[in-house]
């Protein structure tokens, strides 16, 4: 018997053997065999299915790429987006694989793709304020024309398989930011069906959310194990099992999303319940993790998060968001404090209906906790809407500020003090309405001190009693007494008692002395990426009615002091670049602030300012106030491009309508924004001013900025040895956008240094290269500006007068064909002596006055039409010597480069004329016939 089965396992062996070398030859034959009819129904699929731009080093068919699947791999992938993102990456990968059904390979021939590989990859999504995408590159099958010739691969896809991905997801019709790094991602489930259920396997390193800007999650670990129903017919996706871990933080989804024509429908819910208390601190930022290592935490809590409704940004439909958590028997004890955070009680509702911050509803129905035996804090607060806020509060607390920075373990913070606090508020906010919840209590803080890991030295001595009380519920019943306000800071005491009443018409008494090294007291509080230096003293005395001011009645205001500050940096929300004040004295003298000395700089430009402002009370009590005020500025250097709001620089506190525009317009610089509630008239001279590749040498004039509009009245400068005059305005109607008016003189100027050395009148006297000589010039311009602060040419109107001394034309293809064709080499290169050559400009076109002039015995009479495009509609009459009784008609039309002449013809061409909308900025070309031909004479 032995011998048969010993001849039985050796006939598998064999047989076992010869099958896997077949497998395994197959598997090296197969991607030699297919290689061609794979690569090339990759790029039909791509060519015909994808609405993108697709570019990829290197292709491969492969078994053992992602065994022992047959897949073909694209090397170092990239595809742009669809419109109006073709310009942006959508996926730049390492590599892209497509998995292969081997059965339909081989016996049909047949490229069917069921298995999806990406690896070492970036996925951009982007969403503008229209809800348009980029994703949408897949061209279905239902959008195709009919090819009945046309092979190529069918998606039907079993596995989808991401490694090691980077994702940006960033929906601005949303105001939604995500951002995933290390996304590991396995879906695997029957794809090729209409309804489906997707099995999801994911690991994600660090993810990032952000709602309007503000961060909600920061580099949270994150695993995911779901299955998802998916139905394709409908495009909706309903969660059966939700498991997901934030961290240490387990999380339940439930809920369904569906896919619309225009947006989506959503109604999902994240819920932790009867969870440790201890794991929701793991989903909070990652510096918060050692610290939880060295504290005790007890308590349970529940948190939930809904998503329900639907978004359509063309109709602004937005879902409702709902947030609940609460907390029980919470306790907190760091590093076995002998004092400890005990029954802490927390419970917090949050709506925002439709996402519209002015259906806002929080409710805090409590929030308590005991600090040890004897210390406590009580609170609820109850909010409605936002323009018109419904408030309920009631805010009571004993603390020792040193026991509970003991008790907490505050990072970097070190706290001592007594604080009391006893605050009841009921009623409406609106400012408009100049309502005010009715208010009693106050903050009493005693004993206080302040420390930083920032700075070695705390500030000490902190005194600070405040008291607010609001019986009627309106702005002129609301009084606030800070008495006293102290604190010591490097030896330096400083001292505030203030008196603040009636808010329809502040009512103020304050006194400040004291004084700070700026520098040192921010590196208390420093934040990475900013420095703030500087020195100020201050004794100032502060008495009066926001009326007094704004009405005129100086005589009772009774303001007066002095401040000093050196060397301080301060950044403005409409400006890219911090300005630097070197040294400011000022003095306060009832309704002014004198500037008896200011020096400053901003960027590589100087100021050094004298003057006073006006209205600094009303200004610092109401936003809409407006500053008003007159200057003398001196200065060596400005240079304007630093001003423009979206230039590179260092202020990270950007108005958001600018931060917008940076991210829209990268590669623009943005025009200078100017401030609304500015009045003030400023005596300027500059000895240089530096814009848009321009040198002004010697600028003055009177300057004066109100309500965001600039004005320059007897302006005046050097520029090209040539003193020129100019009035003008200028007007800024967004950060990529502005308008302006211009009127300049300028005499005896050289034609072929302006020409060399001024962007603008090259682009207005386009023929002015081909000559050489003294001209003069008075000119009216207005108007707009795009994102980089040059002007539209086809927005541009108005006219005016070039006078030419003595100017001699070489070159100009214009007159040479016209020599050429008269035979007459005078005509080619003339010297043109005392014209007025008048001008207008108008939708892209300048339109020529008729002009004489005598050359080479001729006197040729010109008039016509020329464009910023360089096209041309030129009659010329040439009168033939001896007196130019007898004229030859000549028409020149093409472009300045190609003139085309004709002899003996009144008959001109067509040239486009533009459509200019000066709401979009939009430019539309039309055609439109120029002058009628003339008329014999």
């Amino acid at each position: 018997m032995k011998a048969p089965v010993k001849k039985i396992g050796l006939g598998i062996l064999k047989w076992g053997g010869i099958a896997i070398a077949s497998i395994l030859l197959l598997m090296f034959l197969i991607p030699l065999v297919f290689p061609g009819t794979i690569a090339q129904q990759v790029k039909v699929f791509a060519n015909k299915s994808l609405d993108g731009e697709l570019n990829f080093t290197n292709s491969k068919l492969s078994f053992f790429t992602h065994f022992p699947s047959l897949t073909v791999s694209l090397d170092k992938l990239s595809l742009k987006g669809s419109a109006p993102f073709k310009d942006e990456i959508l996926l730049s990968a390492e590599e892209v694989a497509f998995g292969i059904n081997l059965k339909r390979l081989i016996f049909d021939n047949e490229i069917k793709i069921d298995e999806i590989y990406v690896s070492d990859a970036l996925i951009n999504v982007i969403v503008d304020e229209n809800g348009q995408a980029n994703y949408n590159v897949y061209i279905s099958e239902d959008n195709q024309p009919k090819d009945t010739l046309a092979t190529g691969p069918a998606i039907r896809l079993d596995r989808v398989d991401l490694k090691n991905c980077h994702i940006k997801y960033n929906d601005k019709s949303a105001k939604t930011f995500v951002e995933a790094k290390g996304f590991n991602y396995v879906g695997r489930g029957n794809l090729s069906e209409d309804v489906f259920d997707l099995r999801t396997d994911a690991q994600i390193d660090a993810v990032d959310f952000y709602y309007d800007k503000v961060p909600y999650l920061e580099k949270k670990e994150i695993h995911a194990d779901l299955i998802t129903r998916i139905n394709t017919n409908a495009l909706s996706f309903i969660l059966k099992k939700n498991e997901l871990r934030i961290n240490r933080l387990p999380v339940e989804f439930t809920g369904v999303f569906t896919m619309l024509k225009e947006g989506y429908n959503i109604d999902l819910k994240a819920a932790s319940t009867n969870t440790k208390f201890k794991d929701i601190f793991s989903a909070l930022p990652p510096q918060y993790l050692t610290w939880m290592d060295n504290t005790k935490i007890e308590g349970k809590s529940d948190l939930l998060f809904t998503f329900k409704g639907r978004y359509n940004a063309a109709t602004n439909q937005q879902p409702d968001l709902g947030f609940h958590f609460t907390v029980k028997d919470g306790f907190i004890n760091y590093k076995e404090a002998p004092v400890s955070m005990s029954n802490l009680q927390m419970d917090l509702n949050a709506m925002m209906p439709g996402l519209d911050i002015e259906k806002l509803n929080v409710d805090l129905k409590k929030f308590d906790f005991r600090l040890g035996n004897k210390d406590f804090f009580n609170a609820f607060v109850k909010i409605k809407g936002f323009s018109e806020m419904a408030v309920k509060a009631q805010i009571k607390g004993s603390l020792d500020l040193k026991e509970l920075d003991n008790t907490l373990g505050l990072q970097n913070l070190d706290l001592k003090g007594i604080l009391k606090t006893d605050i009841v508020a009921d009623g409406v906010y609106n400012a408009d309405k100049k309502l005010f919840p009715k208010t009693k209590g106050g903050v009493n803080l005693q004993n206080g001190w302040f420390k930083t890991s920032h700075y070695p030295n705390p500030i000490t001595d902190i005194m600070f009693v405040a008291n607010v009380q609001n019986d009627k519920g309106t702005f002129d019943d609301i009084k606030i007494v800070v008495s006293p306000a102290s604190f010591v800071f490097e030896g330096n005491p400083v001292y505030v008692n203030a008196t603040v009443s009636n808010f329809e018409d502040v009512d103020y008494d304050a006194k400040i002395k004291g004084e700070l090294n700026i520098g040192r007291i921010y590196k208390v509080f420093a934040q990475k990426g900013l420095e703030v230096t500087g020195y100020a003293k201050a004794d100032l005395s502060l008495k009066g009615r926001q009326s007094y001011a704004t009405s005129g009645q100086y005589s009772k205001l009774n303001n007066k002091g002095t401040l000093l500050i050196k060397d301080i940096k301060t950044t403005s929300e409409f400006f890219p670049k911090p300005f630097y004040i070197h040294e400011g004295d000022f003095t306060f003298h009832n309704e002014k602030l004198k500037f008896e000395k200011f020096d400053a700089a901003y960027g590589k430009s100087d100021f050094a300012i004298n003057g006073y402002l006006l209205n600094t009370i009303n200004y610092f009590f109401e936003p809409k106030a407006t500053l008003k005020g007159s200057f003398n500025v001196k200065s060596k250097l400005i240079n304007v491009d630093e001003f423009m709001a979206l230039k590179e620089g260092e202020n990270k506190d950007m108005k958001p309508a600018v931060e917008e525009a940076k991210e829209t317009h990268p590669k623009m610089s943005g025009v200078v924004v100017l401030p609304t509630n500015l009045n003030v008239s400023l005596t300027a001279n500059a000895d240089k001013v530096e814009y848009n590749g321009l040198v002004l040498n010697n600028l003055g004039g009177k300057v004066s900025v109100e309500k965001g509009k600039l004005h320059l009245q007897n302006g005046n400068f050097n520029i090209i040895d040539c003193r020129v005059g100019l009035d003008a305005s200028y007007d800024d109607e967004s950060p990529m956008a502005a308008n302006f008016t211009a009127h300049f003189t300028a005499k005896d100027f050289n034609v072929k240094r302006a020409y060399k050395e001024i962007p603008l009148f090259r682009e207005l006297v386009t023929s002015a290269g081909k000559a050489e000589g003294i001209i003069s010039v008075d000119y009216k311009l207005k108007g707009d500006l795009d994102g980089n602060m040059g002007p539209i040419y086809p927005s541009l109107s108005g006219g005016g007068t070039v006078n030419v001394r003595d100017v001699k034309v070489s070159g100009l293809k214009l007159f040479g064909g016209v020599g050429d064709k008269m035979g007459s080499d005078g005509l080619k290169n003339p010297d043109m002596k005392d014209i007025d050559i008048k001008t207008t400009i108008d939708r892209n076109l300048i339109h020529i006055e008729e002009f004489v002039f005598k050359v080479a015995g001729f006197r040729p009479k010109i008039k016509g039409t020329t464009s910023f495009d360089g096209l041309l509609d030129i009659r010329i009459r040439l009168g033939l010597p001896p007196l130019g009784i007898i004229g030859v008609p000549i028409v020149v039309t093409g472009s300045q480069e190609n003139p085309k002449i004709k002899i003996f013809s009144k008959t001109g061409d067509k040239i486009d004329e533009a459509e200019y909308n000066e709401k979009t900025n939009q430019v539309i070309k039309k055609e439109t016939r120029m002058e009628e031909p003339e008329k014999k004479e």
